[in-house]
């Protein structure tokens, strides 16, 4: 089975710390998490994270929005979808399915995001592939085609993964004609 994921992460050149995570399933399935233990202290002073990608992720809302510090995060680290990275590790084990396809766009940051869930690459668990097809390469490939734009959403993890199969679509299309 086919997955197209994207990943929101603060790298400094030395360490790639996942902030989120989305996966959309050849299936229909989607999963979308937040890392609760991801590096926010480091994540807050990072200027480009914080006008970008953290406005995308699960954000209170209401009366307790309007009581924040001007330079608190925002994320409502209460909602559904944050969690430690072991529960994102095991729920991700958990939603691919044995023989799976990754695809990701510009995809190497994100498989190593991906996978540090599970610590060094030799502890990808069995069924995890060590690579991700990677959709940018699959463009060059076919002479940078223009390619359908996302409406929305870009750097929410979910709504880029969701992207992400939209364009490997779009490149299958392409390919066929050819």
């Amino acid at each position: 089975m086919r997955y197209w994921y994207d990943t929101e992460f603060l790298e400094d050149g030395r360490t790639i710390d996942l902030i989120s995570i989305g996966i959309v399933a050849e299936d229909g399935r989607e999963y979308y998490a937040v890392a609760s233990d991801a590096p926010w202290k480091r994540i807050r002073t990072h200027e480009w994270l914080m006008k970008h990608v953290v406005p995308s992720l699960p954000q209170i809302r209401g009366d307790r929005r309007m009581h924040l510090p001007a330079r608190d995060l925002g994320v409502d680290f209460d909602h559904p979808a944050v969690k430690p990275r072991t529960l994102i590790a095991e729920e991700v084990r958990r939603f691919i399915q044995p023989d799976p396809q990754l695809w990701a766009w510009y995809g190497a940051y994100d498989h190593v995001a991906l996978a540090q869930l599970w610590g060094p690459m030799i502890h990808l668990p069995s069924g995890i592939p060590m690579w991700t097809n990677d959709l940018r390469q699959e463009c060059e490939r076919l002479g940078n085609p223009p390619l359908p734009e996302q409406p929305d959403g870009v750097h929410n993890a979910l709504a880029d993964a969701r992207h992400n199969r939209v364009r490997h679509e779009a490149l299958e299309a392409i390919a066929r004609r050819s």
